[in-house]
């Protein structure tokens, strides 16, 4: 499984609207799934079920 590459869109409370950086489609994701420290705009990297912090 090849690793998938987001930039966080928005933040709405407890949640996140990521885009996919290769197809640009985008998800919302629970903010307590993802990595601390993300704000808008931060680079994230999805592999083996885990989202961790490229960029902030």
């Amino acid at each position: 499984m090849k690793p998938i590459y987001y930039i966080v869109e928005s933040i709405d409370g407890d949640y996140a609207t990521l885009r996919n950086k290769e197809t640009n489609e985008t998800i919302v994701m629970a903010m307590s799934l993802l990595c601390e420290g993300i704000s808008i705009h931060s680079e994230l990297k999805y592999e083996m079920f885990e989202f961790k912090l490229i960029r902030r």
